[in-house]
């Protein structure tokens, strides 16, 4: 297992991926479809965040990105592929993920989760700290999770 930087090239496999890994959840078609925006990573948006890619056997398994603003970050994107889904390539991804935003000073980090993803956040350690309005359904309220750093997580 390895995990490195993401290279910006790596855009439209990533966002397929993340595409992938929501409808994953059973969402209709017409859901997803309505999330192919938020789910695409740009070349720009590469370059301005941190994304880390986790590989296996040389097949990417999953990603994420941070947004960092001073000693906080929002987990912006952190998906498995489907296939890859309950094998412990999330749990690697995330104990990355807390290395390094210790490393860099962050204090902590938010996350904005789908429904379905609570539980792995909640169990990661992170704690539900209220509800953020969806970017694509108004109205459609999302769990708000934030994970201290520096408490022995």
């Amino acid at each position: 297992m390895n995990i490195r930087k993401a290279k910006a090239e790596e855009a439209a496999y990533l966002s397929d991926l993340s595409f992938r890994s929501k409808a994953h959840w059973g969402y209709s078609d017409e859901f997803m479809e309505a999330c192919r925006n938020d789910l695409t990573l740009t070349v720009e948006g590469m370059v301005s965040a941190l994304v880390f890619v986790l590989e296996d056997e040389g097949a990417v398994k999953g990603f994420m990105s941070l947004e960092m603003e001073q000693d906080t970050c929002l987990l912006d994107n952190f998906f498995i592929a489907p296939e890859a889904i309950g094998k412990g390539y999330g749990k690697a991804l995330w104990r990355y993920m807390i290395e390094t935003v210790e490393g860099l000073g962050v204090r902590t980090v938010m996350i904005h989760s789908d429904p379905h993803a609570e539980s792995f956040y909640l169990a990661m350690g992170a704690l539900r700290t209220g509800e953020t309005e969806s970017t694509v359904f108004p109205g459609r309220k999302l769990p708000l999770l934030e994970v201290k750093i520096g408490r022995g997580v």
